[in-house]
Parts: C-alpha cells; sequence; structure tokens
C-alpha cells in the first residue's frame, strides 16, 4: 500500500486521461492521493478532486505564482477552508498548501514570506497542518516554523537540504517528501540524507506532473511512479520494500489524519 502524498493530478495535463492515470497508480498499489492547491482559480478544481474516496486535498497559494495572488486571496482561502470544514463535504481540507518559499526568485521574497505567514496563522486558526515547498530557504523556513509553532506541524514538500536541515524540520514534527530526485546519482547529499532519516521522518510522493524521476526526464510525470521511488528509498535505507511503502504510509496517514 502506498500513498502519493503529493501530486497535482488537478492540473491541465491530467485532463484527458485523468482515471487511466489514477487507475495506472492503484494498479501498482497506490491506495490514495494527496492533491494540494496552488492558486485560487483552481481550487474549485482541487475540491472536485477531493469529492473521490481516494484523493485528499489541500488549499493555498503557492509561492511559484506568486504574481496570480491577491490580498483577497488569503480571506477567501480562509472562509472556503472552514466552510469545507464545517458542512458535509467529502472534500475537507486536511492540510494548507502548497504555501512556503522559493528562494530562486529573489525579486518576490517579500511577497513571498507575507502570503506564507499569513498562510501558517490561517493554518494555526483551522488547526490543519501544512505541505511547505521550500527552495533553497531551509534554514530561514525552519526558523519561521521554529517561531509559529503550528500545533499540527505538517510536510517539508520535495526537501532536498542537508541531514542539518533535515533535523531542524524532524525536531519540529514535520516529515519530509521524497520525490523523484532521490533516483538521481548526482544527488548524492540528498541520498545519504534519505539513509538517515528516522522510520518517522518521511512520506513518499511524486509532485506529478512534475519531477521527473530518472530516466524518465522529458515525460509528464505520474503518480503510479511513486512505487519507483519507493524501490529507491528501500535501497537507500537497507530496508524491505514493504517496510518502506507501510512506514510511510502510515507517516502521511499521521500527518493529514487519514483513515486508511
Amino acid at each position: 500500500m502506498l500513498i502519493d502524498a503529493h501530486c497535482h493530478l488537478d492540473v491541465a495535463e491530467f485532463d484527458t486521461d485523468r482515471d487511466a492515470v489514477i487507475a495506472a497508480a492503484q494498479a501498482v498499489g497506490v491506495c490514495r492521493f494527496i492533491v494540494p492547491g496552488t492558486v485560487r482559480a483552481r481550487w474549485h478544481h482541487v475540491l472536485a478532486l477531493g469529492e473521490r474516496h481516494d484523493v485528499s486535498v489541500c488549499l493555498g497559494l503557492h509561492p511559484y505564482f506568486i504574481g496570480q495572488h491577491q490580498p483577497e486571496d488569503l480571506e477567501a482561502l480562509e472562509a472556503l477552508v472552514n466552510q469545507q470544514l464545517a458542512g458535509a463535504h467529502s472534500a475537507q481540507p486536511v492540510a494548507i498548501g502548497e504555501c512556503g518559499i522559493d528562494g530562486r526568485f529573489s525579486d518576490s521574497l517579500d511577497d513571498q514570506w507575507r502570503y506564507f505567514d499569513e498562510q501558517l496563522h490561517i493554518a494555526k486558526r483551522c488547526q490543519l497542518p501544512v505541505v511547505v515547498h521550500c527552495v533553497k530557504a531551509n534554514d530561514k523556513v525552519s526558523k519561521r516554523l521554529r517561531q509559529q509553532a503550528l500545533p499540527e506541524a505538517g510536510l517539508i514538500h520535495a526537501f532536498a537540504g542537508s541531514y542539518e536541515q533535515a533535523v531542524k524540520f524532524l525536531d519540529l514534527g514535520y516529515v519530509l517528501g521524497l520525490g523523484g530526485a532521490v533516483t538521481y546519482e548526482r544527488a548524492q547529499k540528498l541520498r545519504r540524507v534519505v539513509a538517515k532519516l528516522p522510520d518517522d521522518g518521511f512520506v513518499l510522493e511524486t509532485d506529478s506532473p512534475d519531477m521527473p524521476l530518472n530516466g524518465y526526464q522529458g515525460q509528464r510525470n505520474e503518480p503510479a511512479r511513486v512505487a519507483l521511488v519507493a524501490q529507491e528509498v528501500a535501497r537507500l535505507r537497507g530496508q524491505p520494500l514493504d517496510t518502506v511503502a507501510a512506514l510511510s504510509s502510515a507517516n502521511a496517514a499521521q500527518v493529514f489524519k487519514l483513515a486508511i
């Protein structure tokens, strides 16, 4: 049993064959998909997917799309999350996100931090974990998360830092998302981190349709390939594949309060 803890199944790249993509993932043992939100205009697509019994959703404002966000989107985000949580909806958000900081875009960092901080506050008020996008900002983000002290912690998506940076997140109660990057031989620092993580410190993810695995460069990534991520993580950790699958699924269930 596997959970893809981070996949963007709502995007247009899957519009022509979404059901087939999900079926292919299920055929290799993927039982649940966590789909994060990125921009306000797509929240309804995410929520529609969340009506499926095997999809859990998050709502948020992604730093990559900072130019599309408006200040009123933050108020709309909290209102929608509270509405979904209070109603008899299947698509009840399990986290706030994808939110965070992308250090590659230095010209928008001030705005990124404002949106990130506000979403952390929303998560705290709504008693939800966060799904954190963190690129070239591990130290600053871990410091901010320590200051905010969210009661539900969350997931550091696509972690790619050092072991010391990993420990900072783990000590705060966060789990680290491991995806396609671990399959590249050149990612030696990350692969050493994977080998040393505690059993309760990671989940598996694909970030589909992005972050292709080694050997699939240039192709659309798909949730079925989380099984290949699991194989590589098991090899790096010297653990049986079934053990890694069970651990990662249990960790995702713990973070997102899933019944599996």
